[in-house]
């Protein structure tokens, strides 16, 4: 039987400088970039602030961690929950009605369902068509 390696590890980056990854490198030399294009561009008052502004957010994207995960795949799961939530939150409407007496309580729009009980037997009943996977359809038909 082939032996085969297999990686462990996956989660981690690879440095090339000290500990400083590519990733890490590659943001580094395109803020550094911008900056020249800035500094050429702006006047210096300008260019200081708006700068300081760029070091800033390029520092706090390239090293920064939130619960162990980089911050631009943070941001990218945080910009994902607020377009689509996972939480569904149900918002039960009432649709109140004034009640005709007193005694009488308010009720939603549905009307007051009449349910029979369950008893043992129908328990177990549900149970058997619930473990059989639907095979076995029960005396009603379900």
């Amino acid at each position: 039987m082939q032996q085969v390696v297999v990686p462990q590890f996956l989660d981690v980056e690879d440095k090339i400088f000290g500990p400083i990854t590519v990733r890490q490198f590659l943001e580094l030399m395109v803020s550094g970039i911008i900056e020249v294009i800035m500094y050429r561009l702006l006047d210096f008052p300008a260019f200081v602030i708006a700068g300081l502004i760029l070091l800033g957010i390029t520092i706090v994207v390239a090293f920064a961690r939130i619960n162990g995960q980089p911050f631009h795949l943070f941001m990218l799961n945080f910009v994902q929950t607020l377009r689509n939530p996972k939480l569904k939150v149900w918002r039960k409407m009432y649709l109140a009605t004034r009640p005709e007496k007193e005694t009488e309580p308010i009720t939603t729009g549905l009307a007051a369902l009449s349910r029979k009980p369950l008893t043992a037997s129908k328990i177990s009943e549900i149970a058997l068509v619930i473990d059989t996977g639907g095979i076995y359809k029960g005396e009603n038909g379900f």
